[in-house]
């Protein structure tokens, strides 16, 4: 089972300062929220293609998906950070819009097998996306604090 804790930070060097806490964004007070087994990559990548239309390495220009910005240890946390594109597409997205994004994201094979089901789904992109909202309305960015 892997720990992932989104989080907003006002950019990568106070991000990356989280790994200093021990537990990370939860502990060290941040705006956070803890989404066991979302991984930043696989999972939030599905996110962004179906709440953006780009991602799966179809980025036009910008970057893609979610972004290490801490450096691997080997045995520490790792810290990503996710696309403003789909920060802001949560941000912005209505209840409609996300029911809408709930069921196709709820087939991703990595969401299945945590028999992450549409309702499931659709619950955890309405957390996802008051996190993404608040970090915007504070001019931060949504972070993944990603642990084993």
């Amino acid at each position: 089972m892997t720990l992932c804790d989104y989080f907003s930070a006002a950019d990568d060097e106070a991000a990356v300062a989280v790994m200093d806490t021990p537990g990370g964004p939860i502990p060290a007070g941040l705006d956070a929220i803890s989404l066991k087994n979302i991984d930043p990559v696989v999972v939030i990548g599905r996110l962004e293609t179906l709440m953006t239309g780009h991602g799966d390495g179809e980025t036009g220009g910008r970057p893609p998906e979610a972004q290490l910005v801490s450096t691997p240890d080997g045995e520490g946390p790792l810290v990503f950070r996710l696309s403003d594109a789909l920060t802001a597409a949560l941000a912005s997205a209505g209840p409609g819009d996300l029911a809408r994004a709930a069921g196709p994201w709820s087939l991703t094979a990595e969401l299945r097998q945590f028999q992450v089901d549409e309702a499931t789904a659709a619950g955890v992109l309405d957390v996802l996306a008051a996190l993404a909202r608040r970090a915007r309305s504070g001019g931060l960015r949504v972070y993944c604090w990603w642990s084993l």
